[in-house]
């Protein structure tokens, strides 16, 4: 790059300090797939000859299985991984590996290795997202029957099943799985023949590159693409709500695998111990999780400040677009792959989480829906049915062993019947709108996953 226009050689420092084939030598799968569709677009434009084609076709095939065999060497002096591989083609092929760089720069050369990066790797995470979803459907299917108390600002709140929870999850998944699909479609476009910046002279056959990498779409402005990162920042966006879905999810699951809980027990294959207490069994994997989840909102938040301060077109600092990228990407397929063999080997307390479900205090919206039937407006039978669990509290009793008079003191519209208010199955069964809990709500919903899954 330097040969003509620089008369003295790099400094160094500057060369290690401006060297990024450390980190994006991961791209070279992607590098050599993109330089495979330029180099046929150059047979087709006459640029090159079928011979030199072949030969060009010929040596980045034996540089791949170098690079896979870790047989490759990189030279840092080389910068990137484009010259890398560029360089070792030229030694190769000689004047024909020296013809590939023809009407392509690495600005848009990076642009393409980036957008074929993310497609393949949010593939990859789809497919993971499907197996982490599989596996809670799975978890909501055996514990259809089994009850818990639902929670909002981590109190009590009203019964549901657990099966809802694990449901609850899946729900969360798929938005994430959308989010990512619907940012591939966005990474799905060809920068290649976008040039530095104004495209080239030689017009290569873009719509011949894209079918030869798989690309729907075609940049449409040169300066855009070379520049364009948002598919990676909308790319860490989707990784980052994935781990916030995850690290939600590790919440409960900490919570409840402690003894004031004893909802779940994590199995010794996915805890901890101590190096000091004999006794813990730490849940060091949904830690983790939720300990990572603030990495990847630093990685999109370090993307979008870089991205901030940018001249439109290419510029350098684009060059720290692929850590924060290649750490999240790591960083959630491990997760995902973590929590789906996790998950099924987690035991539930099932008699634990029925007794706490059975709770009286959960049905007290149900004692004010009872006075609502009754003909009394809703405002007044909360205030009444507070008014009871005030003095159940103050009397430490259970709200379901107030005596009829009791009640009847608050409002003469309570009657004998007012006691089968007090049966949690009963009432789960009522829930029936659209996403209630009631069982048979539960049943038709896993039905519907086990058909979409």
């Amino acid at each position: 790059m330097r040969q003509g226009r620089f008369d003295e050689p790099a400094n160094e420092t500057a060369q290690l300090y401006s060297e990024s084939v450390s980190v994006d030598w991961r791209l070279y799968s992607y590098d050599i797939k993109g330089s495979l569709a330029h180099a046929k677009a150059l047979a087709a434009a006459g640029i090159l000859t079928k011979e030199e084609h072949e030969e060009i076709k010929a040596a980045l095939t034996v540089i791949e299985a170098e690079i896979e065999a870790g047989d490759f060497r990189w030279e840092s002096s080389l910068q990137d991984v484009h010259m890398n591989i560029e360089a070792a083609l030229t030694r190769r092929a000689g004047a024909a590996g020296a013809k590939l760089h023809t009407a392509r720069s690495r600005n848009d050369q990076v642009a393409l290795d980036l957008r074929l990066y993310v497609k393949a790797e949010a593939a990859e995470v789809c497919k993971q997202l499907r197996a982490l979803q599989r596996a809670l459907l799975g978890l909501a299917e055996i514990h259809q029957n089994v009850l818990m108390p639902g929670y909002t600002h981590l109190q009590r709140a009203q019964p549901i099943s657990l099966a809802h929870y694990f449901l609850a999850q899946l729900e969360a998944l798929e938005r994430d799985h959308g989010r990512i699909l619907d940012c591939a479609k966005r990474a799905d476009v060809l920068p290649l023949g976008s040039g530095a910046i104004a495209g080239s002279t030689i017009v290569l056959d873009r719509e011949l590159i894209a079918r030869e990498l798989g690309f729907a779409k075609l940049s449409q402005n040169s300066l855009d693409a070379v520049g364009d990162r948002d598919f990676a920042a909308e790319f860490l966006f989707g990784l980052a709500m994935i781990g916030m879905h995850l690290s939600r999810l590790s919440e409960d699951l900490i919570l409840w695998s402690t003894a004031e809980f004893g909802f779940i027990t994590f199995s010794d294959a996915f805890s901890t111990g101590s190096s000091l207490m004999p006794q813990k069994k730490n849940p060091d994997m949904a830690e983790l999780t939720r300990g990572k989840t603030g990495r990847l909102y630093g990685n999109l938040l370090a993307l979008l400040t870089t991205l901030k301060g940018l001249p439109a077109s290419y510029n350098r600092d684009l060059q720290e677009d692929k850590t924060p990228l290649f750490d999240s990407v790591n960083t959630v397929k491990a997760a995902l792959n973590t929590f789906a063999a996790m998950l099924p080997e987690v035991r539930m307390n099932a008699a634990r989480m029925e007794t706490a479900a059975n709770d009286p205090n959960l049905l007290a919206t149900d004692l004010a829906d009872y006075l609502v039937k009754k003909g009394m407006p809703f405002r007044e039978a909360h205030d009444a049915v507070g008014k009871l669990v005030a003095r159940a509290a103050t009397a430490k009793l259970a709200l379901s062993n107030l005596s009829l008079f009791e009640m009847q003191e608050v409002s003469r519209l309570f009657e004998e019947d007012v006691l089968k208010v007090f049966d949690v199955r009963s009432s789960l069964a009522k829930r029936t709108a659209v996403g209630a809990p009631s069982p048979e709500n539960v049943s038709a919903q896993i039905a519907r996953w086990q058909s979409l899954l």
